[in-house]
């Protein structure tokens, strides 16, 4: 138990949900199954050896009748014939032994007496050896001593095929309960699967509604609740952009009126708010556009000609943007979308850093990752995935004097999204951001 009053996870136990089935289900199908081979076991070994003994006693009854209604002198002749696999008859005192109280020799002993029906004084002995012998010995009428030699056995021999069959089964089991497990944990996987892969800024294939009742609404469930996001989000969209396109008028209406006023303090206040008004206008139309995709087709452009013509852009501004390491190959995307990516990294390194680099690195995996960096002060690193909401903006050091409607970085991630890729904020070591942009 933990502070949180949560219990520690058993290290025995598995963790996926598919393993806890299977091994469940394996194991109470072993056990049902292993229950029904001892009772069936115990079942026969019961019968075989009711059987046996009931054989065993109705021989020896009539095998010493007939001993002892023989003359003497011919009853030599007839121990073989009266003799079986698992007991034999001694004409004398046979072998020294020791008094046997287990209850296998007591089982026996009563059933031979029951057989003689108590006419002959008799002992049950235990002859010492390799193999475990019993000897009854007792009187005939005559005197005679005779001995019964007795050697017990399995009531129950095992077939040697017996083992294979047992393999056999237990496979068929594992392989159904595996077959089982895996047709009830498949659609939560696939669930997972398609949550995991949901990217309402791309029309992706829908979830399948086939397979069981459950398994099928679950899915409708899910697509339908794919479709009301997507819906909200894009009515949300829409009202920005309807909002930032319509006060674009009044703006403009208001500039004209400020700039037919006479030069005051006033007048350049209120254009300066408006400048203000208008750039964050500006953004939010930016940003509804981004939301959508600009329809732009993908195409393949050369990476170190594409980097180097945005560094001159702004070294030809006086900006200070430089290009680090050499950088190679082709890379299939929308330059436009991926100019404007970079172009609002940049402009954010140069806002409160002064300064910028970009690098290019390509992966093993055919990835191209492009990263922005600066020495500026950086960002929290509990506010970096914040920083990348819309209007969101870090009041300590990125206010509206420095730092804009807080859309820049909203704009870069859902075009991001359109190329197919990836973009990463992270605090560089000795100071500084780093923006970094995965496309494939």
């Amino acid at each position: 138990m933990n502070k949180l009053g949560s219990v520690a996870p058993n290290r025995l136990w598995p963790q996926t949900l598919r393993a806890r089935i299977f091994l469940i289900l394996l194991a109470g199908l072993a056990i049902a199954y292993g229950l029904s081979f001892a009772v069936l076991y115990l079942e026969r070994y019961m019968s075989a050896k009711a059987v046996m003994l009931g054989t065993l006693e109705n021989d020896i009854a009539t095998s010493i009748a007939v001993l002892d209604r023989l003359p003497a002198s011919d009853r030599e002749g007839l121990l073989d014939r009266l003799s079986r696999g698992n007991y034999r008859f001694i004409l004398g005192p046979g072998q020294p032994g020791v008094p046997d109280t287990s209850s296998r020799g007591r089982e026996i002993a009563g059933m031979i007496e029951g057989a003689v029906g108590h006419r002959f004084p008799m002992r049950i002995e235990a002859v010492p050896g390799d193999v475990a012998r019993l000897q009854a010995h007792l009187t005939l009428s005559d005197g005679s001593p005779l001995t019964i030699d007795i050697t017990p056995r399995g009531v129950m021999p095992i077939a040697h095929w017996l083992p294979y069959v047992f393999i056999v089964q237990m496979l068929l089991l594992v392989l159904c309960a595996w077959f089982a497990m895996r047709q009830a944990v498949r659609p939560l996987g696939d669930l997972a699967a398609a949550a995991d892969a949901l990217d309402l800024s791309s029309k992706g294939p829908i979830m399948s509604d086939g397979g069981p009742s459950e398994v099928a609404h679950a899915a409708k469930a899910f697509n339908a609740m794919r479709d009301r996001i997507a819906h909200y989000l894009e009515e949300r969209v829409q009202i920005l952009a309807a909002i930032s396109h319509d006060l674009q008028t009044p703006i403009t209406r208001m500039r004209l009126r400020a700039d037919m006023a006479e030069d005051s303090p006033e007048k350049d206040k209120l254009l300066h708010d408006l400048g203000e008004i208008e750039r964050l206008v500006q953004d939010g139309i930016a940003y509804a556009r981004s939301a959508h995709g600009n329809g732009e087709k993908f195409s393949r452009i050369d990476l170190a000609s594409f980097i180097e013509s945005l560094s001159y852009d702004y070294q030809d501004t006086g900006k200070s943007v430089t290009v680090v390491g050499v950088v190679q190959g082709t890379a299939s995307t929308k330059p436009h979308a991926l100019r404007r990516i970079l172009s609002n990294l940049v402009d954010n390194a140069l806002k409160f850093a002064g300064a910028a680099e970009i690098s290019v690195e390509r992966k093993d995996e055919g990835a191209v990752v492009i990263t922005v960096l600066d020495r500026g002060p950086g960002i929290p690193q509990e506010q970096l995935e914040a920083a990348m909401q819309p209007f969101y903006r870090l009041e300590q050091s990125r206010n509206r004097e420095t730092g804009g409607s807080g859309l820049g970085l909203a704009i870069a991630q859902q075009l991001t999204a359109a190329l197919g890729g990836s973009i990463r904020l992270y605090n560089r070591a000795g100071g500084g951001l780093a923006a970094e942009v995965v496309i494939r």
